[in-house]
This record gives C-alpha cells, sequence and structure tokens, in this order.
C-alpha cells in the first residue's frame, strides 16, 4: 500500500476535480483542448529541457517508476543485519566477517564492512562512507530537478497559453457568437498548467525528497552500526545504538527478530535516481 501512494493519491485528485465538474453539470469532455495541451506541456517540456541535462531527461521514467513501485527501506531488517554481524565480531573477529559480506546485496553496506575487516582507521571509515552519502544526495537533488522545474514553469506555461488565446479571442470581437468558446478554451491553458504542476510534477518531486531522505536515514545508520562493529561494542549496544532510528511503531520484538546475520539480510534500498 505505501509503494502505491502516490499512483493512488495522484488518481485521488484528478478523480476530485472531474467529480467536481461533473457535480457542477459540466461535461468533462469541455475541458480537453489540444492547442492548451500542447502550448502547456510542450512548452513545459521544452523550457525543463533547457534548464537541465540530456542525462537528466533521459532518467525520468525511470524515476517515475520508482516513485509508483517504490517502497520505504527497512531499518528494522538493516538493524538485524547489523547486530547480527556484530555477533559475529565479537565472537570470532572482525576477519571472520570478510567472507559473508562479500553476498550482502547492499553495496555501501558492504564497502563499509570491507573497510572494517581491512582495518581501516575508524575516522577514515567514516570520512568515506559519509562522502559516499554526501554524493547520493547531490545526485537525488540532481534527479528530482526537473520535476521541480517543471511544477514551477507549467503555470507560466499556462498563463502564456491563456494570454495567447485572449489574443486570439480580440481578434473576432466582430462574431460576438465566438467569444464564450474562445474564452473558455483561453483559460484550458492556465487549468492545464497549475494543474500538472501541483497535481503530478510537484507531487512526484516531493516524493522523491521523501525516498531520497530516507535513504539518508538508512545510510547514517548504516554507519554507526559499522563504526560500533569496528570498536568491538556489545551487539546489544549497537541494537540500542541502531534502533533509535527505527520508528516505535516499526520495531520488532526480540523473539521476531532472526537469529543470525545471514537472516537478517535485507535487499539494497538504493534508489533508482543515485544509481545512475
Amino acid at each position: 500500500m505505501m509503494k502505491a501512494a502516490t499512483g493512488i493519491g495522484i488518481a485521488a485528485a484528478l478523480a476530485g476535480l472531474l467529480i467536481g465538474v461533473v457535480l457542477e453539470g459540466g461535461n468533462p469532455m469541455a475541458f480537453l483542448n489540444l492547442p492548451a495541451a500542447f502550448i502547456v506541456f510542450g512548452g513545459t517540456f521544452g523550457a525543463t529541457f533547457a534548464s537541465t541535462s540530456f542525462e537528466q531527461m533521459k532518467r525520468i521514467p525511470a524515476l517515475y517508476k520508482r516513485v509508483l513501485t517504490s517502497e520505504s527501506p527497512d531499518l528494522q531488517a538493516r538493524v538485524d543485519l547489523l547486530v547480527g554481524y556484530a555477533e559475529r565480531a565479537r565472537r570470532d573477529g572482525l576477519l571472520a566477517l570478510d567472507d559473508e559480506i562479500q553476498g550482502l546485496d547492499d553495496d555501501f553496506t558492504r564497502k563499509g564492512l570491507q573497510l572494517v575487516v581491512d582495518g581501516t582507521d575508524p575516522e577514515l571509515v567514516r570520512e568515506i562512507l559519509e562522502n559516499e552519502l554526501d554524493g547520493m544526495t547531490a545526485r537525488h537533488a540532481k534527479g528530482r530537478s526537473p520535476f521541480e522545474r517543471a511544477g514551477g514553469y507549467a503555470p507560466t506555461m499556462g498563463i502564456l497559453g491563456t494570454v495567447m488565446g485572449l489574443v486570439h479571442v480580440l481578434e473576432g470581437l466582430d462574431q460576438p457568437e465566438t467569444l464564450g468558446p474562445a474564452i473558455a478554451g483561453a483559460f484550458m491553458a492556465t487549468l492545464y498548467g497549475v494543474g500538472a504542476a501541483n497535481v503530478i510534477f510537484l507531487p512526484v518531486a516531493n516524493r522523491l525528497q521523501h525516498l531520497s531522505e530516507e535513504e539518508q536515514e538508512l545510510r547514517l545508520m548504516t554507519i554507526e552500526g559499522v563504526l560500533a562493529i569496528q570498536a568491538g561494542d556489545n551487539p546489544r549496544i549497537v541494537a540500542d545504538k541502531l534502533l533509535s532510528f527505527v520508528p516505535p511503531e516499526r520495531r520488532r520484538s526480540p523473539d521476531e527478530r532472526p537469529a543470525s546475520a545471514a537472516e537478517a539480510e535485507a535487499p539494497a534500498a538504493e534508489p533508482a535516481q543515485a544509481a545512475a
């Protein structure tokens, strides 16, 4: 249900608008206006393309898929995974983790634990992982930039379309019978621009930002867990440290947690926008 929230929300917004039109006695088909659609969506696409890059525009379909299908990362599963490694390291030593971490799906966690196994200084481990986190955050910001810009350009393109339509209306003042439909058609551009910005572009940008923030939280927790493992902290202390990142309603009781690191391993949660 969580991963479908964006799609459900956009569909609900569109349905609400259409139902409102019907309740007012209007015909939804009357809101179809190809010239206005070309002005708004064509103009928005062109302005967005001009202000970003071809590489960013190529990622847009993947980001739409990301928004509509991605789930929030399982913080509790990452806690269980790191606590399992802390137990193994405390029992058998850090070098015992070398073989286990090679099978990890998450590159960030594997890299951090590999640095620990290789005997890297803790401050350097933190610096390297935080640099990775900063790089991911910057990539995410670039990924959602086209949606944010489109959300700003679309209403302006709608106003331009309306002005162009009103100019056409003024040219036909000698034909009063055409003024009503012409004025209505002119205002369709404003409707399309404001609607597209607030129902599609900006909600998608905000969802991408939310997913990015969740991934940042997961990685910050992972950094603390990796450093705690390197410091040789008691697994219970490691769990207490990491559970502070997990909302209370998403925590599992001790009886529900897996008994080993292998059982605790979770799929990687790297967003599609960061993988580019």
